[in-house]
């Protein structure tokens, strides 16, 4: 981690010689210039956390080379803490709007100023840290927005992973919807290709690599199954999205709809919320007759 920095401007830095020693002792490295125009020599080679900025210099006086300052865009940022002998409060007023987050009165009281520079040196690392994890999470969620668009060509495909004991390692929600519809164990599925009910049939097809049974794959398939989630996406809807969708149209309330898809009613509300905006909707009302429309069963 590189060392912080922090910039004196003061036309008589050796004034300060007591604050530089103790914010060397803090673990910082002090950069001095004595004017405006030193001040920016130092900033074209150096990228300081924060500046100490002396108000009454000769010439450029501090509000003008604050002013200066956050005109500059890779300098705006830099927090800067106004120091100045006059203690107005039109000036502090003055010292707040020209940009500064602070305004110390001198004779520096040296262990308050200190602690002054820590809680900027600690709220520029807070809001970089935050910066990193914002990006960490666009990052993430564009990798889960990829895998989404990967996973909508299979959202209705109902599969499950055995070991070579027939015990279940995975399935996806359709996988235990259909073994609960047609009453079967996941073991019971690896010895018959077809089990029967009055009212359908789930045909299984097995995929396995020659020479390693340690992992059993099915796949289930219900003849003539009504149209599924997955139907939905014909909307211009996200996968995730036609599921809430779907659930939506057969009567569930969001909180029914969250259990089932094992999320949190909360999330299932933006869902709604985003739903009902890309398809013009004003109600759950409008959506359960417009999914409704794909997703009626057709016979051959």
């Amino acid at each position: 981690m590189n060392t912080p920095a922090v910039l004196v401007v003061d036309d008589t830095p050796a004034s300060l010689g007591v604050v530089c020693d103790s914010l060397r002792r803090e673990g910082v490295r002090v950069l001095l210039a004595d004017s405006g125009d030193a001040a920016r020599a130092v900033l074209a080679r150096e990228r300081p956390e924060v500046i100490l900025l002396d108000v009454v210099m000769p010439g450029e006086n501090g509000f003008a080379v604050c002013g200066s300052l956050k005109a500059h865009v890779e300098w705006r940022d830099i927090p800067v803490v106004f120091l100045t002998a006059i203690d107005d409060p039109g000036q502090k007023v003055r010292a707040l709007s020209a940009g500064a987050v602070d305004y110390v009165t001198k004779p520096v009281h040296v262990p308050e100023l200190v602690a002054r520079v820590r809680v900027q040196l600690e709220l520029r690392a807070a809001r970089r840290a935050l910066v990193a994890k914002n990006a960490e999470l666009e990052s993430e969620v564009a990798l889960r927005l990829d895998a989404e668009e990967q996973l909508s060509a299979s959202l209705d495909r109902a599969v499950v992973l055995l070991d070579r004991d027939g015990r279940l390692l995975f399935a996806t929600r359709l996988a235990h919807d259909l073994m609960a519809k047609f009453s079967v164990v996941p073991a019971s599925l690896v010895r018959t290709p077809r089990v029967t009910i009055p009212d359908g049939a789930l045909n299984i097809r097995r995929f396995h690599e020659t020479g390693r049974d340690e992992l059993i794959m099915l796949a289930l398939e219900e003849e003539h199954a009504p149209p599924g989630p997955a139907a939905l996406c014909a909307l211009g809807l996200t996968p995730r999205q036609a599921e809430v969708a779907y659930w939506v149209a057969q009567g569930k309330t969001n909180p029914e709809t969250a259990t089932i898809l094992g999320t949190s009613p909360r999330t299932v509300d933006k869902h709604m919320e985003r739903i009902l905006s890309r398809l013009c909707l004003e109600n759950r009302s409008g959506l359960i007759v417009t999914a409704g429309n794909l997703l009626r069963p057709t016979r051959p």
